[in-house]
């Protein structure tokens, strides 16, 4: 394949949803209460001893209560789902700690293993 052939792209179909996307090439993880839900980071070594981490992880299991249907909190307040958001905000994150990234239902459905950056979202920022 030469450097200026297109490039293939490939369907996946993470249980009921079509992604469409191309491998090299950027791609969304979509920031939805599903996967807000899902998220391990909260419970990763990464952000145990993050007061900001644990402050917000408790503000946010109430707003997403109390939210509308269809609609979430903002990302800047969500100590997770980095893979789709972006770095953490917080500043007392302990990145020296393993992450439990590919233990999470989120990376293991939009093949995460795969993307760049495949771990520490909360350091390097969101999956592509």
């Amino acid at each position: 394949m030469g450097r200026d052939a297109p490039t293939e792209e490939k369907n996946i179909t993470p249980r009921d949803r079509n992604v469409t996307f191309e491998r090299g090439t950027e791609f969304v993880v979509p920031y939805v209460k599903e996967n807000i839900n899902r998220c391990r980071c909260s419970q990763c070594p990464v952000q145990a001893n993050s007061r900001c981490a644990q402050s917000e992880g408790q503000s946010v299991k109430q707003a997403l209560k109390n939210a509308p249907a269809g609609e979430v909190p903002d990302p800047e307040k969500v100590p997770g789902v980095y893979c789709s958001e972006g770095p953490a905000t917080c500043q007392d994150l302990d990145f020296d700690r393993q992450c439990i990234c590919s233990s999470c239902e989120v990376w293991k459905e939009y093949d995460l293993k795969n993307a760049n950056p495949n771990n520490h979202f909360c350091q390097h920022g969101r999956a592509t």
